[in-house]
């Protein structure tokens, strides 16, 4: 297997990709993948369903679990920054096969997701245009998304940054408006902080049961922070800049759920007929976010949240096609694709690759087949569970290499950047992300007649990677790598 970068492996002259990417770049690419449908949307369906309290443990515990990750990222992304990152990870330190099956779940993963959030603009843009097909205005936003990404790395970059700041400036209104409402609740003696929290069944609606069916959405609300160990591959100065942005982002990302949860479940109750009608897909506009600037007394709440959410969809969407471009890119050229995705232009963007990942991202078009609602939920399960499957790959990465780094004799104070609370961090994102994919569903097998169909739509991920591992293992009869054979040199950079 090739192991060095496409930056640093080129020929003189030949096309490559561009070191262009800064800490900003970083910080905003992974908080553009992150922050969109997840928390705009589906913030109030994990309260309604589990309740305030159940909501905001769910959102804890993932983040908490976020946070080993992407610890355990940052010290891989630095050690040897590559746009393969889970591909490389995976191949250099555990297994070719398991690399290789990584690979292809992370392409597939962010490509498909991009195709739900072109369906999630269908609904949004139903609210000012219902008479119009949403056909259209998919066919519009993925136009858009493909032109963004055909620009180079640092065009891509410049436009993510203005994207994500957006919504970061909503979040932070948001927010603000919130705390003040909570506070002026606080001033008032007939008037209770804790009322929607001792109400009916809550703070915990539905118990463990609730918790572990709502931690799926937690998740996928969660996911696109690991898009800075594919954008290391272009970041300048990478053993800089990636720990920084690891640092940031996390702590960013995870105030802005928690927060948010909090003020939508102390203001809102769980069972209020409003927030249950914003947890249905087709009322979309009734975002938990919306509800709340009208109850500010906001009349104009409902327009200026969807411009919001379409531009949150815009910036997940735009982040999802870039990583999954470079993975495809990074797996054809160290052989693991299709050659002819490894090909460059001239501007060092992979536009075959790009063309690859559009064509997955066009199953938003079977909404004029099957229905909305129907794809928008086949693409939601199927994408958070690829995603619990890439965290599982980056804890057991991580936790190899580390192993093999210490048993060919080298120092961890040699480490650029060192994940803390090693190994209690990777063995605690393993079980977790493990526990929730496996009992994500479980109910389906209760009960007199088990329903094939649920349990088909939940975990058709798991068969499909086992079977492209697998299947690899046996073509190739590749085992998994001894420490004291693994690859574990860094890769030094070269800021092109």
């Amino acid at each position: 297997m090739q192991n060095n970068s496409a930056i640093d492996n080129a020929p003189q002259g030949e096309p490559h990709l561009k070191r262009k990417l800064s800490a900003r770049h970083l910080n905003m690419i992974a908080i553009g993948g992150s922050i969109g449908t997840g928390l705009f949307l589906a913030s109030g369906a994990t309260i309604a369903t589990a309740g305030p309290g159940g909501a905001l443990l769910a959102y804890a515990l993932i983040g908490v679990m976020i946070y080993f990750l992407m610890t355990s990222l940052g010290e891989l992304a630095t050690h040897y920054p590559s746009s393969g990152a889970f591909f490389t990870y995976g191949s250099r330190y555990v297994d070719e096969g398991f690399g290789f099956a990584l690979g292809w779940n992370y392409w597939y993963n962010w490509a498909i997701t991009v195709a739900f959030e072109l369906v999630a603009v269908q609904f949004i843009m139903k609210f000012w245009f219902p008479e119009i097909e949403g056909f259209y205005w998919s066919a519009l936003f993925l136009a858009v998304i493909f032109g963004i990404n055909a620009l180079t790395v640092k065009g891509f970059g410049e436009s993510e940054f203005w994207f994500s700041m957006i919504k970061v400036v909503a979040i932070v209104v948001f927010i603000a408006i919130g705390l003040f409402t909570i506070g002026k609740i606080m001033l008032d003696p007939t008037q209770s902080i804790t009322q929607n929290w001792v109400t009916g069944d809550a703070p915990f609606v539905g118990g463990l049961q609730a918790m572990i069916g709502i931690a799926m959405i937690a998740g996928f609300s969660f996911q696109g922070t690991e898009m800075v160990g594919v954008a290391a591959g272009e970041s300048k100065e990478p053993h800089k800049t990636i720990p920084l942005a690891i640092k940031q982002i996390f702590w960013r990302i995870l105030l802005f759920y928690i927060l948010c949860i909090f003020i939508i479940g102390t203001l809102v109750a769980y069972n209020d007929p409003m927030l249950l009608h914003a947890a249905k897909t087709e009322n979309v506009a009734l975002s938990p976010f919306t509800l709340l600037y009208e109850k500010a007394g906001f009349a104009f709440a409902a327009s200026v949240m969807n411009a919001v959410i379409l531009s949150a969809i815009l910036s997940a969407g735009n982040s999802g096609m870039y990583s999954s471009t470079r993975m495809l890119y990074d797996m054809a050229r160290q052989g693991r694709a299709p050659k002819v995705f490894a090909k460059l232009d001239r501007r060092g963007v992979p536009m075959k690759a790009l063309y690859a990942t559009t064509a997955v991202a066009a199953l938003c078009f079977l909404t004029t087949f099957i229905g909305e609602e129907a794809v928008f939920n086949w693409l939601l399960n199927t994408s958070g569970m690829c995603g619990f499957i890439v965290w599982l790959g980056i804890a057991i990465s991580h936790y190899r290499f580390r192993k093999g780094y210490l048993k060919q004799g080298h120092q961890l104070n040699d480490l650029a950047y060192r994940a803390k609370f090693f190994p209690f961090a990777p063995w605690f994102a393993f079980i977790l992300c493990s526990l929730i994919i496996l009992g994500q569903n479980y109910q389906a097998l209760l009960g007199g007649q088990i329903d094939w169909l649920g349990l088909l739509s939940t975990y058709i991920s798991i068969p499909l990677f086992l079977a492209i591992w697998l299947g690899y293992k046996w073509k190739y009869k590749t085992k998994l790598i001894p420490y004291h054979s693994m690859d574990v040199r860094p890769l030094n950079v070269d800021n092109d």
